[in-house]
Formats: structure tokens, sequence, C-alpha cells
């Protein structure tokens, strides 16, 4: 299988100018050839395992040549591997990146450009310098110092707020420039919804009225502009805005993978978990067969109130350990454990049924007002099961909420009820759900459109937003 190359500006040195998608990206990757430029902080999050190649350049002391780059991170993608081209700056003023993008395209592999920080606009602003400033100036070219041929520099002209004054600024254009300049219209760009509209200078204006260009427009006039060095055009969720609802910190592997195919990913945790402390006081731990846990937020709730409380995990003596899918199971084995029973379906109603089936004492570790259906199941087989509730959702109170969304993703049906706490405006949304529960409380919320995904897992997510 073949991996991926993500092209990635670090920014100008201060660690705290990479971009999160930068650091994101960068926490998983396999190998990172990085430039001289690339600050001390930024290295130093280069995980442990991953192979690192210096690829320094400074005047007269070429570490590697800009083809042995490039064929290092072909090779290494083609081998499967996820590779990282870290670059200071951005890698798309004058770092090399649109030839580097090209030689990827010629190699048939899939990449990504994680734009950066120029040191163009941030040492400047460093130094108290603003780069524009309305009353002294109308724009800012940036250029390089060295010359790479002897051709008489061209300039790319990249243009602001500019599409309620594209008449005029053709008609400036075109005192400077040939009619038949490349000319590009990047609309929303980066969003879910940008589009690309490509003319010439001549028919800059004529482009932005017939295709109802609307702000914010950013316009590039230069040879650059004919170039069409794309890597989002053809993920399969280059065009949608998806809400993830999940608690706040219980998202970041989703996020990453939907952005990997395209999606814009917007966090909204519609709920908050609270532990709920002193749940455990006087409750006897030790003489069950089974320890249920319905969440990665019931161990960790679990494991903070043992703790608290000067306790530990031994008091449930030889009890099998049941978890509800994936996540909770991993949750579990991080702290030392070995998990007996997961279900083949990742919900409460199966799990109630493999414990059945089991039989013996059950001592299951959930939220309060959480998963009705095991309740009804152990019910249903006669089974009398303990619930301790170690933690409890509230709804958040949500401050800014997009206007729309293609997309929302519910984890839970406490995640569709704090949404629906909050609003009544994403009713003609796919509702993606993890669990027919979670599926029928959105048919309450409202929703028309639900796609329950296979498992409760991030992939089975992914597959049914695709």
């Amino acid at each position: 299988m073949k991996g991926k190359i993500y092209l990635v500006g670090a920014g100008p040195g201060d660690s705290g100018l990479l971009t999160l998608r930068g650091r994101e990206v960068l926490g998983r990757a396999d190998v990172v050839i990085y430039d001289r430029l690339v600050g001390e902080g930024v290295l130093a999050m280069i995980p442990e395992t991953a192979e690192r190649i210096d690829a320094g350049k400074s005047p007269g002391n070429h570490t590697m040549s800009q083809r042995e780059i490039e064929s290092a991170m072909i090779d290494r993608a083609l081998s499967g591997k996820i590779v990282v081209r870290l670059k200071g700056g951005d890698p798309y003023i004058f770092g090399r990146g649109g030839e580097e993008a090209e030689a990827i395209i010629r190699a048939g592999l899939a990449f990504e450009v994680v734009p950066g920080v120029t040191s163009a606009v941030a040492v400047p602003a460093y130094a108290g310098i603003p780069a524009t400033h309305r009353d002294y100036c109308s724009g800012v070219g940036i250029f390089t110092a060295h010359r790479g041929n002897d051709n008489p520099p061209s300039a790319t002209r990249i243009f602001l707020m500019g599409a309620g004054n594209s008449e005029a600024l053709q008609a400036e254009l075109l005192r400077e420039m040939s009619p038949d300049t490349p000319c590009a219209v990047i609309e929303n760009g980066t969003t879910s919804s940008q589009r690309v509209i490509r003319s010439t200078v001549s028919q800059l204006h004529a482009s932005v009225v017939s295709n109802n260009i609307t702000p914010p427009a950013v316009i590039v006039a230069g040879k650059v502009a004919g170039l069409n060095l794309t890597w989002r055009e053809n993920l399969p969720l280059v065009s949608k805005r998806i809400i993830i609802t999940r608690p706040e910190g219980r998202g970041e592997k989703l996020a990453s993978m939907l952005r990997d195919l395209g999606a814009e990913v917007i966090m909204i945790p519609t709920i908050r978990t609270r532990i709920l402390h002193g749940s455990l006081d006087g409750v006897n731990l030790a003489g069950y067969d089974w320890a249920g846990f319905t969440s990665v937020t019931g161990v960790e709730a679990l494991f903070t109130l043992l703790a608290e409380t000067g306790r530990d995990i031994r008091e449930l003596g030889t009890a099998k350990i049941a978890a509800i899918g994936p996540a909770t199971r991993d949750a579990v084995i991080s702290h030392g454990l070995r998990v007996d029973y997961v279900p083949e379906i990742f919900d409460g109603e199966h799990m109630a049924e493999g414990l059945a089936g089991f039989g013996g004492k059950i001592l299951m570790f959930r939220a309060e007002k959480g998963t009705p259906e095991i309740e009804r199941v152990f019910t249903k087989y006669g089974i009398c099961a303990v619930n301790i509730c170690v933690y409890r959702a509230d709804y958040v109170q949500l401050k800014h909420v997009p206007s729309f969304a293609d997309i929302i993703i519910f984890t839970s049906s406490s995640t569709v009820r704090g949404l629906a706490a909050n609003t009544g405006t994403f009713r003609d949304s796919l509702a993606v759900c993890i669990g027919v529960q979670t599926a029928d409380e959105a048919v309450r919320a409202g929703f028309t459109r639900i796609r329950i995904a296979e498992q409760a897992a991030a992939e089975a997510i992914v597959d049914a937003c695709t």
C-alpha cells in the first residue's frame, strides 16, 4: 500500500506558530524530511519513532540536492510510509514546495499541503512592523533576494477582497501584464465551499460576474495561476462540512481521519462529562463474575474515583472484564488490564445479550441515565446486574453554532439531545449515528436523513460519511 506525503509549513521558527494541522500530521509521521530553517521547538515535536532526514541547505552548502530530497520522500511513500516534508515558513513561499508537489504528482502519490505562517509577515509583526496599514499602504509584495536564473523576475500578484472591484482590478493588471496571463479567483478558500475559477487577466471581470463570485475571494494573477497542483479535488469528502458532537477531547482521531479525506471538520461538543464523586462510597466491588464498561469515559471515571479514595482495581478480584467496543477496550488495556469480551456489534443491546449468555453476577460502570437498552435486555433474560453510575453527561450551552452542516456525527443519544437543546437548524443534514438507539433519538429530534455506522468505531463512522 502506498503512503502519503504532507508538505508542511513549520512557520518562521517559534514553535507556537506551527499550525494545528501541521502538528497533527507531524505527530503521526513515519519519516520527517526537514529544512535548516525549521525551529528547534518544532523539531522537538517529531515522534521518536520517526526517521529523521536533515535536508538543510545553507548558501554554498547543500546537505541534499533538490532531486535527492524529492527521491527520498517519494521512495519512502512508495513503501507505504507517512512522510512529512517539513519546511520553514510556508511551503509555497520560496520554499520550492511547488516543485516537490509536481514530483509527487508525477509519481502518482497522494499528498496534502499544510500551509504555514510565512516569515514575510510574521517576522515583521514580531518586530512591531505591520505588513500593511490602512493609512500608509494598499498592498505588499514579497520577493526573494536570490535570483534563480538570468531572466527578469516575474512577480505574482495576489489581491484580497477583490471580488467587488474586479473590473477596475482587471484594468490595472492589463497595464502591467499580457492579456493572456493566467488568472484565478478562489472563493471561500480552504473551506468545504471553496471554488476555483480559472481564466486570464483579460477575462477576470467576466469570470467573476458569470460565476457569481462573492466575498471572501482571493485573486491570483501571474504564470503560477496556470498551474494546477491539486491535491483536494478528488478527495471523497472535499465538499462536505462535518460537525462532530463528541465531548471535548474525544473526537480528535475521528476529526483527523475526516480531514484526511478532505472534509471541513468542526468540533462542537454538545455534552460535557462530569465524574460523579462519591459514587463508589460504601460500594463493595468484590464478588462479581463480570465488570462491564460502556464507554471510554466510564473507564477513566472509575480509575479516577478509585485513585482519589485510595483504592485500586484489585477490589474486582477475579472478575472478567467486558467492553462495549474497541475504543473502550483500548482504554481498559491502557490501565494494564485484559479485556475478556467485546460484542461483535458494538452497542449496549448486544453487549448485554452477550453477558446474559455468560451468566453470573454482573457489575456495570455506566453513565447516569445512559444505555437503557442494557437494563431492558438484562430484565428480559432475568439477569440481576448492579449498575454504578460513575459519571453524567450535561448539555453544553453553545456560544456559537455554524449556519449549516452537510453531516453531523452523533456518538450517543445524549449528543443528539445536547445539539437539539441548542438549535433546530440542522434538520436537513445527514445524521451519522452510532447504534440504533442514537438513530432513534435523531428521529425524535427531527432528522429525516439518518445513516447508522456499522460499528461503534472511528473507521466505521468515516465509512458512513463517504
